[in-house]
């Protein structure tokens, strides 16, 4: 086992250097020495618990590529190692993850409750390219962007808020969870599993999963969903046709894009297809579908107003059967790209954590 640094620095007693994760290109990961971040004025830096590997990192990792030298993650927990000036209400030893990002609340979406659409979101906040992920000991986070994890729920579980925040929006952008609607979610990947334990979780029991790898089918119907494989799912010949058993919504969590076809193809008259699984794909759709039936497609960008706060809430309800969600081994740092190909692959199914140490 690899020593963390141990060097202090003078006003925080952090150390100068941390051990982290450095996406380097295509199936490329170095683990370096970074130099620990400092608080600013109302700042927290966080020693980071867990974070969890996103689709995004899967795409950056395996897929597409991204900037060399990049420190992701942005699914974390952690515990309050210093605290900066002009922050109230925090204390060293307090545990915490990091919220959505700000947003301007002046403009005609936040004051709609709307932040994803937010007109300045890609400037509100905005940190010169100097954002640092938590693919490493610790974070810097803004203190009002943290909340405080319930003394009931492990950090761990913890780290699963900002996914379940944005299995929460797709709902929302359905309509939101109705008892007594039939559900599809297509691609049973973190964001589509996390969906059907929520939907399970607010009242909703008719749910299919349609999933190409079998471990993946097996987790989703341990949380009570039935499942198919993508190749059964028969799309109807003509614009009137209807499948056996339609469905009133379908939730597209792949990105795929014979899925999102395949998706609007099992919908009753007036349903709903939200995608919510993002990728390069540009489906085909039937217009004459979507006309006849009066069919309603939207996205889902990220998460609703208070997303989070709905999503820590219920992962420390004992709604969710937290366990299931989560790989049971945590993977060190040198080990980030072996998971990401183990969740890629379909080897693993439940989220994978990353901590930050090394072995």
């Amino acid at each position: 086992m690899t020593q963390l640094p141990k060097t202090p620095l003078p006003k925080t007693g952090l150390p100068k250097m941390m051990p982290a994760a450095v996406f380097m290109g295509l199936r490329d990961v170095a683990v370096e020495d970074r130099p620990t971040p400092e608080p600013g004025p109302g700042d927290l830096i966080l020693e980071v618990s867990h974070c969890g590997i996103c689709g995004s990192d899967l795409h950056f990792l395996l897929e597409w590529g991204g900037r060399a030298g990049v420190i992701e993650g942005h699914e974390y927990s952690g515990t309050v190692a210093a605290v900066g000036s002009d922050v109230d209400g925090w204390a060293v030893g307090d545990r915490a993850i990091g919220g959505p990002s700000p947003r301007c609340g002046r403009c005609e979406y936040c004051l709609a409750h709307r932040p994803s659409l937010c007109l300045e979101r890609n400037s509100v906040g905005g940190d010169g390219g100097a954002w640092q992920g938590a693919f490493a000991l610790y974070k810097s986070v803004r203190a009002a962007e943290a909340l405080k994890v319930p003394d009931t729920l492990s950090l761990k579980h913890a780290a699963l808020t900002e996914p379940l925040a944005v299995a929460l929006h797709g709902i929302t952008q359905a309509g939101g969870a109705r008892p007594g609607t039939r559900w599809l979610v297509t691609g049973g990947g973190p964001i589509g599993f996390l969906s059907v334990a929520a939907l399970k979780a607010l009242g909703v029991d008719d749910i299919v999963v349609s999933e190409p790898k079998a471990s993946r089918r097996a987790l989703c119907e341990k949380l009570g969903a039935r499942t198919v494989d993508p190749a059964d799912l028969v799309a109807p010949d003509m614009p009137f046709d209807y499948v056996a058993e339609p469905f009133d919504v379908a939730l597209e969590c792949s990105g795929n894009g014979r899925a999102q076809e395949s998706a609007l193809a099992q919908l009753k008259r007036a349903g709903t297809l939200v995608l919510v699984g993002a990728g390069m794909a540009r489906p085909k759709f039937d217009p004459n579908r979507i006309l006849l039936n009066e069919l309603v497609i939207t996205g889902a960008f990220v998460y609703d107003h208070n997303g989070f706060a709905r999503a820590l809430e219920m992962l420390a309800s004992g709604r969710l059967p937290n366990d299931l969600l989560v790989e049971s081994e945590d993977y060190p740092l040198n080990r980030l790209l072996d998971a990401a190909v183990g969740l890629h692959e379909g080897e693993l199914a439940a989220k994978a954590m990353i901590v930050p140490r090394i072995s």
